[in-house]
């Protein structure tokens, strides 16, 4: 019989889902402007620049990209310390919660709105890993 997953545990599964989404997502859209005979090919010759939503798609991904491993480690080693409390479920929340709205955000052209929300998962993040120092 196994135990029940801790909640940062299970917000971290959920931020995999969320990777994976992305990934799916700018993909595909590429795929819609390109053509599949471009996504099957050894894509040698760089393509035409990408309409504005899957430009919008790709940077999202690669902002995710850039701050998704700091996520991980952090869940990560607080859980390897068996630290994890109601700050870090809080924190985890925060990250993947803002994580999922900034995406929405960017693909929707928000400008300021967006690096706020950008900042709010950062917090989450550094509330997660303050549990190792505090």
């Amino acid at each position: 019989m196994r135990g029940a997953v801790p909640g940062e545990i299970a917000l971290l599964a959920g931020s995999v889902l969320l990777v994976i989404g992305q990934i799916v997502l700018a993909a595909q859209l590429a795929n819609g402007q390109y053509g599949l005979r471009w996504a099957a090919s050894a894509r040698d010759e760089p393509p035409p620049p990408p309409n504005p939503l899957v430009g919008r798609a790709q940077r999202a991904l690669s902002n995710l990209l850039e701050t998704y491993p700091l996520f991980v480690a952090a869940v990560l080693a607080v859980g390897f310390t068996h630290r994890f409390d109601l700050w870090s479920l809080i924190g985890a929340h925060v990250y993947l919660w803002s994580r999922i709205a900034y995406l929405g955000l960017y693909l929707g052209g928000v400008p300021l709105l967006r690096s706020l929300v950008w900042n709010v998962a950062l917090a989450g993040i550094l509330l997660v890993l303050a549990q190792l120092v505090l």
